[in-house]
């Protein structure tokens, strides 16, 4: 069993940065892979990043790529999502999740764990 607990979420202008943290609970964190998913009021939830068990492999969502940096500390049980040049169309929901491999993430099928979910909003 893996508790998700996201923070770092908040109210920021376009253009500046936020930092989410996602702490894990439970001594699996290391077997599974971790991501970010994102839901914006009345649009469907969609991808944002994942990295791998390991932490070698991460994907990006195209709106992200190059935006976003996504990592994770495995004595810490955190995964981390740095987001910089943020647009008001990053406003949503952020929710951390695990799965026992990155496809799952991508693809948003049979995510074995959800955090709670922390808001992130961007103003113009």
């Amino acid at each position: 069993q893996v508790q998700l607990v996201e923070s770092g979420g908040g109210l920021v202008q376009a253009g500046g940065s936020l930092r989410l943290s996602c702490a894990a609970s439970g001594r699996t964190f290391s077997n599974y892979a971790m991501g970010w998913l994102r839901q914006a009021p009345g649009k469907e939830r969609e991808f944002v990043a994942a990295i791998s068990s390991s932490g070698f492999r991460t994907s990006y969502a195209n709106s992200v790529k190059g935006r976003f940096t996504i990592s994770r500390d495995n004595a810490k049980n955190t995964v981390y999502l740095q987001m910089n040049s943020l647009k008001p169309e990053d406003t949503a929901v952020y929710y951390c999740v695990a799965a026992p491999v990155s496809d799952r993430i991508i693809t948003m099928q049979r995510i074995d764990y959800w955090g709670q979910g922390t808001q992130v909003t961007v103003s113009s």
